[in-house]
């Protein structure tokens, strides 16, 4: 009867039967992954409650759910269910060009995720190796491009840095206009 909603990456909604009230009880929530069940973590949450969302989770995990209600009155037996977390998003997935001018161009990339703390944004012209780079914050999926050459092929990589450290890069090209 405890089962989960809204699965994601890094979360999920459980919900459950009223078994308790506000005055008769509160519950207690084991969760750990199957694999690490030493990580186990606990919290605890009042007898009023039917659903809470458990955050901060690993991709692609299943995590052993346990529920305990914790009663003065009766005795409930615990319920469990398992659960596995999706795999994560990949950001940036794609990489869009747009409003190219002679000496600008405008690049966005989605999709915004809450686990990547900034992006690189790494431009030059092809052929050649001069690179230049843009440091964008993570709560923007978008910037502009400026003081480039017309009529110029530019290749652009827009790199996600998470906050788990890790990096994902996507390159797109992009040519400006002739100039006048």
């Amino acid at each position: 009867r405890l089962h989960a909603v809204d699965i994601t990456s890094s979360s999920f909604r459980l919900m459950w039967p009223q078994l308790l009230s506000q005055e008769t009880g509160y519950y207690t929530l084991e969760y750990a992954p199957t694999d690490d069940l030493a990580r186990k973590r606990t919290k605890q949450v009042s007898g009023a409650h039917t659903s809470l969302v458990l955050s901060n989770l690993a991709p692609e995990t299943t995590y052993e759910v346990a529920l305990i209600p914790e009663s003065n009155i009766h005795y409930f037996p615990p319920q469990t269910t398992r659960v596995t977390t999706l795999a994560e998003e990949i950001s940036p997935a794609q990489v869009l060009i747009s409003e190219s001018g002679p000496r600008s161009f405008h690049v966005s990339w989605a999709p915004m995720l809450d686990s990547v703390m900034g992006y690189q944004v790494l431009y030059g012209p092809l052929p050649g190796n001069s690179v230049k780079v843009l440091e964008v914050d993570g709560r923007h999926n978008s910037t502009v491009v400026e003081n480039l050459a017309p009529n110029t092929t530019y290749l652009v990589t827009v790199t996600a840095i998470y906050r788990s450290g890790k990096e994902k890069s996507l390159s797109a090209k992009a040519c400006t206009l002739e100039g006048e």
